[in-house]
């Protein structure tokens, strides 16, 4: 089952007092990204975060879940907890790097 638009929608809203919250749908499920920096996974309506120490504190009664098969074990965000959602992704922005360009010029391969 795919992440509802409606879902989505109401996670960016949920963090909204975080910084400059947007969303792009990536194979079906969405990424939320705050400031350009991607912080939320949401796949089948469940918030995903990465287990980083930074959160680990904040995330210690939290459930444990893989996004999507081959994925790495995941915190799974109560992003009805707005409390929580935004101090938790107010820590993921300071720690998480913006993603880098990807070059458009194809690369040489001749010898």
């Amino acid at each position: 089952m795919a992440t509802d638009l409606e879902f989505i929608q109401y996670v960016c809203e949920q963090i909204r007092g975080t910084g400059d919250v947007s969303y792009k749908k990536m194979f079906g499920e969405y990424m939320a990204y705050v400031n350009s920096k991607p912080v939320l996974l949401v796949c089948d309506n469940t918030v995903y975060v990465k287990q980083l120490d930074a959160i680990k504190d904040l995330m210690t009664d939290a459930e444990k879940g893989t996004p999507y098969n081959g994925a790495k074990e995941h915190f799974i965000l109560d992003i009805d907890d707005r409390e929580l959602s935004e101090k938790v992704v107010s820590i993921l922005e300071k720690v998480t790097p913006l993603p880098k360009k990807r070059s458009t010029a194809k690369k040489n391969t001749q010898n």
